[in-house]
């Protein structure tokens, strides 16, 4: 079916096109009110500037479509496929999009006011400037998207994972953050004004300039501005402590400088979790694997590891301390090879390695971990 056609049928009144094929029609500034198009293909269609409000869009397939300044106003879009479309200034207020696939979209400057976004994949996405007031995010992962000056007043974003997002000039005030992952994120200008942070994870985080005026803090603590240049120094120090209560690297040039992946020391706060020494059992065959090669051992070491972490709400990052231990030192070099992979130099854990007479079921090597995870 071309646009001309569904144009002139919806003139005459038709409003089911359910499974058309319209993919890559130009249907730009077409007025489709309350039109049903759902399992509908129209991946590439050009509907900028369309009006499309109450239409039935569920499972309809727009996948790099163009959607810009368009009229999405009470859509019903469950399980749509958005990725990488251009919705750019579009108003999708008060529509729903649960379980919507919204990878690598253009969101800019779009209204997303009182919008169902439950189970929305968000992944590569751009927010720029996009209005998102009182919406519902919990527990979603806005990892590493572009949220720069968007308007957050009263969202609610409780263990949500935003870490390496930016937020620079994000509205949030009022804002519900507790329990969220917002390591690295980036607060710089930001409004948070009365937002609660109760044990949200804001290591390396960064918050140049942001009014954080009657915010609740990650320790219960509320942050009060105060007048004076010298109570400001507090403030903010007082504030880095809280941004650094996670976890923070320890060197001092008084004492000898890691010479490999480690750190001389990890300040750590929060819950500890310690975790048993992991040799070279693949879960899956219950046995040990590469019984004459170290590295490929380290390899399964590490990703149990990893396995241990994910279970606990953790990653790699949030270990402060591991030992390893070496049935033959001279190994040494092989297993901090694979090591350095999961643990980069600037950021890694303290350590201890050692050479032991014996491991269980002979293997080569061995690590165990300690870890530090918020809430």
């Amino acid at each position: 079916m071309d646009a001309e056609e569904l144009l002139e049928k919806y003139a005459a009144g038709e409003r089911k096109f359910h499974s058309a094929n319209l993919r890559g029609v130009d249907l730009k500034g077409a007025d489709l009110t309350q039109i049903e198009l759902h399992k509908a293909n129209l991946n590439g269609a050009d509907l900028s500037e369309a009006t499309l409000t109450k239409a039935n869009l569920w499972q309809t397939g727009l996948s790099r479509a163009s959607l810009r300044c368009s009229n999405f106003m009470w859509v019903q879009g469950e399980s749509i496929n958005l990725s990488w479309a251009d919705l750019s200034n579009s108003d999708l207020s008060y529509a729903n999009l649960k379980a919507a696939n919204l990878t690598g979209a253009d969101l800019t400057g779009a209204n997303f006011t009182q919008v169902k976004l439950i189970g929305v994949n968000f992944q590569g996405a751009n927010l720029h400037k996009a209005i998102l007031r009182g919406v519902s995010l919990e527990k979603s992962n806005l990892s590493g998207i572009n949220l720069a000056e968007a308007d957050l007043v009263g969202v609610f974003l409780e263990q949500a994972n935003l870490r390496n997002t930016c937020l620079k000039g994000a509205n949030l005030e009022r804002a519900c953050l507790s329990d969220a992952n917002l390591m690295m994120a980036n607060f710089d200008e930001a409004n948070l004004k009365k937002a609660n942070l109760t044990g949200a994870n804001i290591y390396g985080a960064t918050f140049k300039d942001a009014d954080l005026t009657g915010a609740i803090m990650p320790d219960g603590e509320v942050y009060k501005p105060i007048a004076s240049e010298v109570e400001i120094g507090k403030q903010e120090t007082s504030l880095e402590k809280v941004i650094s209560m996670t976890r923070k690297v320890i060197n001092t040039d008084n004492a000898p400088a890691p010479v490999g992946p480690y750190n001389q020391a990890i300040a750590a706060s929060g819950q500890f979790l310690f975790i048993a020494g992991q040799i070279a059992i693949d879960p899956r065959l219950g046995d040990v694997v590469y019984t004459d090669d170290v590295k490929k051992q380290t390899e399964q070491v590490l990703a149990n590891l990893e396995a241990i972490l994910t279970a606990a709400g953790a990653t790699f990052e949030d270990v402060v301390k591991t030992t390893v231990f070496l049935a033959d030192m001279n190994d040494f070099a092989a297993v901090n090879a694979i090591y350095a992979k999961y643990f980069p130099e600037d950021t890694a854990p303290a350590r201890a390695c050692v050479q032991v007479s014996r491991l269980p079921k002979d293997v080569l090597v061995e690590i165990d971990a300690i870890a530090v995870i918020s809430g």
